[in-house]
């Protein structure tokens, strides 16, 4: 699932666990870039946020290079914390009041759940449950990695999250005016959760999807670090600058899990170079999103800026990820069939309900979700295969 608990620290931690990033222009404010964190995956419709955490969204501008984006200097921050909820006269429900902190230092104000945005010059801000946008049909990506074969039996398929909410921060910003004149339009963009104090800590960050659950789960490839669960580590570093003293068992374990895909479909469309280097590798490990704020508002362009860059073409759509992003079909697609082969289909398109085109874009959250237990119990083998 996107970053769902991905890893096993963050399973005893639910509140910083970073579910979804997101990161596209405005459909109906041109030129203004929306940045989505979701967190606390299967959240209650009452879930609050921490106020241990700083909930945090890092762009930095990026240009393209040689099959990967060189990063600059500048970095433009936005963090969010959270009071401890406190009783509000006349109200059945406690009140949690937010605080955005702005690149510049100044702070804006909100409440939790307000259906009404806080919105001030070049910034709106929503922050409270909301239901799960993601959608992925996770017994086809888990039967693939068993078989070695792509199994997704599109029939049948369901959405492991149907139903399930998130807790989510959503921010439109005027970058002219938010992080200056001479920024963008090209972003690198990632949320992370952090524990706030004089050494703080990053517990969990995310850019692209599914690159520490589908691409960085899976050991038993890695010939280097088969004993490692990597992701823990993975989570802890700065996705613009990794550090030198982990990156080569992160590099094992992506040129593994890569070659893994590319076998899927019984031919090899990502040849290795001489020295094991995927050529996927380089531009995965940098991990952010990429978005174009100068581009009009477009679904589906998920990857479609770095698969230009991989093909030595022009972009021509915003990249970044929108919510409805059918983002399993476009990840799989690109790693098993390369940058313009056949579309590959997990068979579930779309969400429980699908995000709309207006702030705050993801739908209110359902008031009876199933529980966690159900959503682990539909993962379980049918009893004829776990006695196999």
């Amino acid at each position: 699932m996107a970053d769902h608990f991905s890893g096993p620290r963050i399973l005893f931690d639910p509140a910083s666990d970073v579910a979804d990033v997101y990161a596209f222009p405005s459909p109906d404010r041109p030129g203004r870039l929306v940045l989505v964190l979701d967190v606390f995956p299967a959240a209650a419709p009452t879930a609050l946020f921490s106020d241990a955490l700083t909930y945090r969204f890092r762009a930095r501008p990026v240009t393209p290079a040689d099959r990967a984006f060189t990063v600059g200097e500048a970095e433009y921050s936005l963090d969010f914390t959270f009071a401890a909820p406190g009783e509000a006269p006349g109200s059945e429900h406690p009140v949690q009041i937010g605080t955005c902190t702005l690149p510049s230092g100044e702070q804006i104000l909100f409440q939790v759940g307000d259906e009404k945005p806080t919105e001030t010059a070049g910034v709106r801000i929503f922050a409270g449950p909301r239901l799960d946008p993601f959608f992925i049909n996770l017994k086809g990506v888990l039967a693939s990695d068993a078989t070695e074969k792509l199994a997704f039996q599109p029939e049948g398929a369901t959405n492991i999250l149907e139903g399930m909410n998130v807790l989510s921060i959503v921010v439109e910003v005027d970058p002219e005016a938010v992080f200056g004149s001479d920024s963008g339009p090209l972003f690198g963009v990632v949320g992370e959760t952090v524990i706030s104090g004089g050494r703080p800590t990053r517990l969990e960050r995310m850019g692209r999807p599914e690159i520490k659950n589908v691409i960085l789960a899976s050991k038993k490839f890695d010939p280097v670090n088969s004993d490692l669960e990597i992701r823990d580590l993975y989570n802890e570093e700065d996705a613009f600058a990794v550090r030198q003293d982990y990156e080569g068992a992160y590099r094992a374990r992506f040129n593994a899990n890569l070659a893994y895909f590319d076998r899927l479909a019984g031919e090899t469309v990502w040849p290795l170079d001489e020295q094991g280097v995927h050529p996927l590798t380089d531009l995965l490990l940098a991990d952010f999103l990429v978005v174009d704020v100068s581009k009009p508002f477009a679904e589906n362009s998920c990857f479609e800026i770095e698969t230009a860059l991989l093909a030595g073409r022009e972009h021509t759509t915003c990249g970044g990820r929108a919510p409805n992003d059918d983002i399993v079909d476009t990840l799989f697609t690109l790693l098993v069939n390369g940058v313009d082969g056949d579309r590959v289909s997990d068979g579930v398109d779309q969400a429980t309900q699908p995000a709309r085109h207006e702030f705050p874009y993801l739908v209110s959250p359902n008031p009876t979700p199933p529980d966690l237990m159900t959503l682990f119990a539909a993962l379980a083998p049918p009893p004829e295969e776990a006695a196999a």
